[in-house]
């Protein structure tokens, strides 16, 4: 049985952070990367930030310097730190793993997902 849950989610000001939290039962993560996703109000969903089972970690250029991924092995818990959110953040937020290749694999485990909302 392989479970994928989000936590963390909810409202905040633009300038403000959350913490959400991912954790995972069911596979081991050594030979997986686990990335997190979201999905923005009237576009598809994207990867912005990924780390893999041996410390790579990917980031896309509009959270590079706001966001931070870590990954706790003793818990089974990916974290994303969000700090200096804007609204244009706003949206529902996804972890999942895929088989360990780079962050370039396919992603097969999926959480429901937890919404972020940011305001003006």
């Amino acid at each position: 049985q392989v479970q994928v849950v989000e936590s963390g989610g909810g409202l905040v000001q633009a300038g403000g952070s959350l913490r959400l939290s991912c954790t995972y039962s069911g596979f081991s993560f050594e030979g997986y990367d686990m990335g997190w996703f979201r999905q923005i109000p009237g576009e598809g969903r994207e990867g912005f930030a990924c780390i893999t089972w041996d410390d790579d970690i990917y980031y896309i250029d509009s959270v590079r310097d706001r966001f931070t991924i870590s990954m706790d092995n003793a818990t089974n818990t990916l974290y994303l730190q969000m700090n200096s959110l804007k609204p244009e953040d706003t949206a529902v937020y996804y972890c999942a793993a895929a088989s360990s290749g780079d962050c370039e694999g396919d992603f097969g485990y999926w959480g429901q997902g937890t919404q972020v909302t940011v305001s003006s």
